[in-house]
């Protein structure tokens, strides 16, 4: 067989390949505001993203905004994914391909808000793009430390890059089915303890997927921001322990709370094999399937008759 000979720029490219592609030096998930200052300043080509937040009142310098929104699914299920076609137009709109370090930033405004930026984050990843990072605290942090804020608009070129879904990180409702019958993954909700117990509902029915442990978001979170690295450590072995662990998978109502812990237990403690159901329990109660701490219809009764006598006190 004649060897394949590469053209002299083909053969530069290949060489560059590795280069190309290695994070910028002092990159993480999980980004501090002066340390992801310092990257801005030395790497060029560092796309940032706004996804929650008056982005027009002041922003990162260079940053863009996108609107949540446009990364999650329609009102009546918001967990729900969105199509690669769209999801396509959207990176490539804002200048994206998979070697672009891209910084997410919520406004930092409570522990939830920190959800829009960790979805974002697990979707990027799931799309194929290798270096992501999450602000911890978000722009108030940054602003809070003193480095730089504009308020001008910034441009990119849009790119051409054409990425395909992974599902390396996401378990679908057939999935969570198979896996609740079997008992053969460990179900992590992510919701306050009063969803968990059935004592509050929102958009899915009251109760918890059947078989799981509960880890509130909030746990990780000392204020508006994350408590140190070694606590967060600390809460993962704990609650989630690595060793001899199974498929660990988060969930919420709608894929928001739990892509923090998706994001907390994944990308930040290194729990092998933790993925996301994004649907969460608006999709898993619009069947009926196995729920934990349902309520019966007079607790349920009890509960809303409760809580109105409560808005009249």
């Amino acid at each position: 067989m004649t060897p394949r000979i590469l053209s002299a720029a083909a053969a530069a490219a290949f060489l560059l390949a590795p280069a190309a592609l290695a994070a910028p030096a002092g990159w993480q998930p999980l980004m501090e505001p002066t340390d992801l200052a310092a990257v801005l300043e030395s790497t060029p080509g560092v796309r940032v993203l706004r996804v929650t937040g008056e982005h027009a009142a002041g922003h990162i310098p260079g940053s863009l905004p996108t609107a949540y929104a446009d990364w999650r699914g329609p009102q009546e299920n918001p967990g729900q994914l969105r199509d690669i076609a769209h999801l396509t137009a959207l990176v490539q709109s804002l200048g994206i391909s998979a070697e672009t370090p891209v910084a997410v930033i919520h406004e930092g405004a409570n522990p939830t808000d920190m959800g829009a930026a960790t979805r974002v984050y697990w979707t990027l990843k799931s799309l194929g793009v290798h270096d992501i990072a999450v602000l911890n605290g978000g722009f108030r942090a940054w602003a809070e430390a003193g480095l730089p804020v504009e308020t001008g608009g910034a441009a990119v070129a849009a790119s051409g890059w054409q990425p395909e879904w992974s599902g390396a990180w996401r378990v679908t409702t057939a999935e969570v089915e198979r896996l609740v019958a079997e008992g053969s993954a460990r179900l992590i909700d992510a919701r306050p303890r009063g969803f968990f117990e059935g004592t509050l509902w929102s958009i899915a029915r009251p109760g918890t997927i059947r078989g799981a442990q509960h880890l509130t978001h909030e746990d990780w979170f000392d204020g508006t921001r994350l408590k140190p690295a070694a606590d967060l450590r600390a809460i993962a072995a704990e609650r989630v322990p690595a060793a001899g662990a199974p498929l660990t998978v988060s969930f919420c109502n709608t894929g928001h709370w739990a892509s923090i812990n998706w994001f907390m237990m994944s990308e930040v403690a290194g729990v092998p094999d933790t993925r996301m159901y994004a649907e969460s329990m608006a999709e898993w109660t619009m069947a009926d399937r196995p729920l934990d701490n349902a309520p019966t219809r007079l607790q349920i009764y009890w509960n809303q008759t409760r809580d109105w006598v409560k808005g009249w006190l």
